[in-house]
């Protein structure tokens, strides 16, 4: 999540004295939960799904891609809106509509679960994901600058921090009340079992959601604590950046349309060599999708260079770069985890059944709260020595509770005891770091290399914990991202913000893209698993260029004056 804007020369912004709409705030963050809680809870249900409906792992991942494709399309038409309309949608409306909008539309999402699962239909269920995340979209839009906006600009960061804390805390619990909604109890189910489920624990589970989306929608509606959030600012008009986007959105339609023409191929009928071409057909049409995306960046980096008139904020190198790198960024968190319960599906990772990945997929998402908590810390005016006794505690606190929600849910935490190990080595490079966003984009992407690799090369437990501290890494990406990418932009921040957004389209792509290496790979090989281990060579790829990305952009902000480092 964005933070306020900072002046990069002293890293302060302007102090109001304003005091901190609490009630409001309150009620804001329930909305970081229900982002946090969907998401996660998806890393259940897309096993789950797998197994019911018999897809192979390509198709398991369309959950992802229908759920992070509506981010990406909900943020495109905002923007076309405001390029050729001259106002911010969400400000036109005011914060606390869009907030609104964006709940009845994620609680119509879930209505179109529901009629989608009353006719058992998994292409319904993919377009009831694609409605509610489309209303992500617009609450994530509204969510983050109205909680700058809420008190003294100069705390804004840590409002936002608190969000992302409740929303790591959503991640934490999504899969445990997933599992069990979907299972009933956490005794242990055979994957046999879950084919002759029926659907009627989803259509409760979404009845649910659907009603905590309607109710939520009525408390920012009928309060009068929270601001409208209005603003009548015209934003300037970057045609040369939307019809830009525009023809990045076509090209990949065209890369995607083949592969999900061969969805309601029947994998099970297939002779090898057919399979061996279909997994060759549809990796070869994704490469290309991610091929459009990495080029047309390119592009519009070279062009907007040049002649940066009607490009808006593309017009800075470290914008269209960062763009790539929240692309990256959000697809490998989503992938790693998303493919998690199928790697740990094979004897050589644990042999768990469907219903037992949970406190696993669990801990992932549990490794972004400590790393966001621990991260947090920085927003406080702490004295060092309080600074440093906190940095190892609240880390430690974040896993305890991590491992206090599966025993509670009477899941064996035994298996998660010694991941404290990586905790500790995450709790090292905070200390090494210093918080510096340039320096700790840099370890951490490294960190996040050098596990997947220990990951690929082993088996066991070792392996297991290996991928799964990809959270631990990934938990502060998106800030140091965010942060380093808008630095300089000044008028432009808010529009950088959006294209930001944006690229949250990673999760659309990255995810399923590793599914077909996971195919793609099992089809040549006669080693159970083969192919899903090995698919994480992609999270390899996707961390080297987060690190190239700090590497570099720290010598673009220098040309420009900033030091942004030395600045914090």
């Amino acid at each position: 999540m964005a933070g306020a804007v900072t002046d990069v020369s002293t890293s302060k912004v302007s102090s109001t004295g304003q005091p901190t709409n609490y009630s409001a705030l309150t009620i804001l963050v329930t909305v970081f939960f229900f982002w946090g809680f969907i998401a996660a809870g998806n890393s259940v249900f897309i096993p789950f799904c797998k197994h019911y409906f018999h897809l192979d792992q390509f198709q398991s991942q369309l959950i992802d891609f229908a759920f992070y494709l509506a981010y990406y399309l909900g943020a495109l038409g905002l923007f076309a809106y405001g390029a050729f309309g001259g106002n911010d949608p969400v400000a036109k409306m005011g914060y606390k509509k869009s907030i609104v909008f964006g709940l009845l539309f994620s609680a119509i999402g879930a209505g179109v679960m529901i009629i989608a699962v009353s006719n058992n239909a998994f292409i319904g269920m993919l377009l009831g994901l694609f409605v509610v995340a489309l209303g992500f979209s617009l609450q994530q839009t509204a969510a983050n600058p109205f909680a700058i906006t809420l008190g003294d600009p100069a705390t804004g960061a840590g409002r936002i921090n608190l969000g992302g804390g409740i929303n790591s805390f959503g991640t934490a619990i999504g899969p445990i009340v997933v599992a069990i909604a979907l299972f009933g109890s956490t005794a242990a189910i055979t994957d046999d079992k879950i084919a002759s489920l029926g659907l009627d624990k989803v259509m409760i589970l979404y009845s649910a959601v659907g009603l905590l989306f309607l109710s939520a929608a009525a408390l920012f509606w009928f309060s009068k604590k929270v601001p409208s959030g209005v603003s009548t600012e015209k934003t300037e008009k970057s045609n040369k950046a939307f019809f830009a986007l525009v023809i990045m959105t076509v090209l990949l339609i065209v890369m995607f349309a083949p592969v999900f023409q061969s969805y309601t191929t029947d994998v099970e009928t297939l002779t090898k060599e057919a399979l061996n071409s279909l997994e060759t057909y549809r990796l070869g049409w994704l490469f290309g999708a991610l091929s459009v995306v990495v080029i047309s960046l390119m592009i519009i980096k070279s062009r907007a260079s040049k002649k940066p008139e009607g490009w808006g904020a593309m017009q800075y190198p470290q914008l269209v770069l960062g763009m790539l790198a929240i692309f990256v960024y959000v697809g490998v968190e989503v992938a790693i985890v998303s493919n998690f319960g199928e790697l740990l599906h094979k004897p050589a990772f644990g042999g768990y059944k469907a219903s037992e990945v949970a406190p696993f997929i669990s801990m992932y998402w549990g490794s972004l709260m400590i790393g966001r908590w621990t991260g947090s810390l920085a927003a406080f005016n702490l004295k060092p020595g309080i600074r440093k006794v906190l940095m190892f505690v609240v880390p430690l606190i974040a896993f305890g509770v991590v491992l206090g929600v599966n025993a509670v849910s009477q899941y064996d935490i035994r298996p998660l005891l010694f991941y404290v190990l990586l905790v500790l080595v995450q709790i090292a490079a905070f200390v090494f770091t210093k918080n510096k966003p340039v320096k700790t984009l840099l370890v951490f992407g490294v960190l996040g290399i050098i596990m997947m690799l220990i990951g690929i090369f082993t088996t066991g437990n070792v392996a297991v914990y290996a991928f799964m501290s990809g959270g631990l890494f990934c938990s502060i990406m998106w800030p140091a991202i965010f942060n380093l990418s808008l630095a300089g932009l000044g008028k432009y921040t808010t529009q950088g913000s959006a294209f930001l957004v944006m690229m949250i389209l990673g999760g659309a792509v990255l995810p399923p893209m590793q599914g077909k290496i996971a195919d793609y790979l099992q089809s040549g090989s006669t080693v159970e698993g083969f192919g899903i281990h090995m698919s994480y060579w992609l999270p390899v790829a996707a961390f080297a260029y987060i690190t190239f990305f700090a590497f570099y952009v720290n010598k673009l902000l220098k040309k420009q004056g900033i030091d942004y480092d030395a600045a914090v």
